[in-house]
């Protein structure tokens, strides 16, 4: 084997190095990983090569990192609007997003009224300006209109 081809070899492994190390950390989607290895590693076609061989092992999977991905962000109080924002970001397909966001087994309603509860507490809103702050605290969080109209017409005590 010539040198040329231990030093394909060699950045090879190295690349593949960076990819489980970064997997080890979380779960990744291939658009993310393919940027934070294209960052180290200036030879793209070898980094598509690497990501190949990962998905085809298994480790790493575009469906498994969006479960994990709602299934954190929900957990933190994001609504599905956000979410879907920053897959769309990280690469992830519209049917794989529609898949853990639409069919998923989540209820927004109440992810929405933990959310508030932690942020307000159980006291209602008894003027504009507190359901106001709500309201926008609840949308800047992702979620719908129509779910934060809901939830603003049950709190509000004026």
């Amino acid at each position: 084997m010539s040198s040329q081809a231990f030093r394909e070899l060699d950045e090879a492994a190295e690349v593949e190095l960076a990819a489980i190390k970064l997997l080890a950390l979380r779960e990744q989607s291939r658009h993310e990983l393919r940027r934070k290895l294209k960052a180290r590693h200036a030879d793209l076609d070898l980094v598509d090569v690497v990501l190949d061989d990962l998905e085809q092992r298994g480790l790493l999977n575009d469906e498994r990192f969006a479960e994990a991905y709602v299934e954190q962000r929900s957990r933190k109080g994001y609504g599905p609007l956000r979410i879907r924002a920053e897959l769309a970001e990280r690469g992830i397909g519209h049917e794989t997003v529609g898949r853990w966001l639409d069919e998923g087994p989540y209820d927004w309603d109440e992810i929405l009224a933990e959310a508030a509860l932690r942020k307000f507490g159980e006291t209602p809103a008894v003027d504009m300006r507190a359901l106001g702050k709500r309201g926008r605290f609840l949308e800047q969080r992702g979620f719908p209109l129509s779910l934060v109209r809901r939830y603003l017409d049950r709190v509000r005590d004026f």
